[in-house]
């Protein structure tokens, strides 16, 4: 059974390193937002650090998921004092489940904070793909389909939640409406 892979990208206002509240607000909510998508009904898997996580995001081994890579168009740091980007790989049983997780609850609230923390890019913030069951996705799947979206539009291979796709490339309608 296909599974579906988001990948999400964010450039943020300040680096990671910054020790200012909005980025401290921003990086505590984290934990406690990845705890519970991590017991949402459809979640199955998210990109984390097989070593622990000790360095940053580009140096880190990811495993299966691959290399961490970023769109050409982010033009912020890559060490640890000016890497001002927050990015999220993970595995979904359906479009419906993926929506609940975002659109409710802590990342909600989250979410609704989007423009404390994120420089409006002019880009799409998210990417939804099917994969084969046992698939695992890499940070570079994710990057090249978030830019084949923003070049291209949304299509079976790079679609939102708004213009969704079936695994057999049907378009679908929108996974529900935002509240």
């Amino acid at each position: 059974m296909p599974q579906l892979a988001l990948y999400t990208f964010g450039v943020l206002t300040s680096p990671l390193a910054d020790p200012a509240p909005l980025t401290r607000e921003f990086l505590d909510s984290g934990d406690a937002v990845y705890r519970r998508i991590s017991r949402h009904p459809g979640y199955l898997a998210r990109a984390e650090p097989a070593d622990g996580g000790r360095g940053t995001l580009f140096d880190l081994d990811w495993g299966a998921w691959g290399e961490f890579v970023v769109p050409a168009w982010y033009d912020k740091g890559r060490t640890v004092e000016t890497t001002a980007l927050a990015a999220t790989l993970s595995l979904w049983t359906d479009l419906g489940s993926a929506f609940d997780a975002v659109y409710t609850g802590l990342h909600r609230a989250a979410l609704n904070r989007r423009y404390d923390w994120f420089d409006r890019t002019g880009h799409p913030s998210h990417v939804f793909w099917w994969v084969s069951d046992g698939v695992i996705p890499t940070w570079q799947d994710g990057v090249s389909r978030l830019e084949d979206l923003h070049e291209h539009g949304p299509a079976p291979q790079a679609f939102t939640f708004h213009h969704p796709f079936t695994p057999q490339g049907t378009p679908t309608g929108p996974a529900a409406k935002e509240a």
